[in-house]
């Protein structure tokens, strides 16, 4: 999509194996839900996406694949994270405490501790997040 109507970019992880594991995963219905440190809002200098918001899923090779939109947004400490989100995030987590462990892994990650500009970052029950819930309404793949 080019032009004044083009959506923003709808990103999953870093581009990689991560990356087209959670593409795969929207596209196939399975993942509904996503998590971001809302850390990240703040030093991207973004505002928070909105239910009814439409933005372009992108692969790891750049590509819009599919059309999403924003169903519910919530801000929530990390210790506040149910089974239903984490189950929905469609990676296969049976448990809270699992889906913790690779979120974990992911957010202390020297990739994403460089994007918030804190070499040191950690995250802790307090650290505040951002919770989407979003459905595919079309597919461009």
């Amino acid at each position: 999509m080019t032009g004044p109507h083009a959506l923003k970019p709808f990103l999953l992880a870093f581009p990689g194996p991560l990356r087209d594991r959670l593409v795969a995963a929207v596209l196939s219905g399975e993942k509904v839900s996503t998590t971001g440190l809302l850390a990240e809002w703040t030093v991207e200098d973004e505002e928070l996406p909105e239910v009814g918001e439409r933005s372009a899923l992108v692969d790891s090779d750049g590509r819009e694949v599919a059309v999403v939109e924003v169903t519910e947004v919530r801000v929530l400490p990390l210790g506040e994270v149910d089974l239903r989100h984490a189950v929905d995030e469609g990676e296969g987590y049976s448990s809270v405490a699992a889906w913790r462990e690779a979120h974990e892994r992911f957010w202390h990650s020297d990739e994403m501790r460089e994007g918030l500009g804190d070499p040191g970052f950690t995250v802790d029950d307090a650290t505040l997040l951002v919770a989407e819930r979003f459905r595919v309404v079309e597919r461009l793949v």
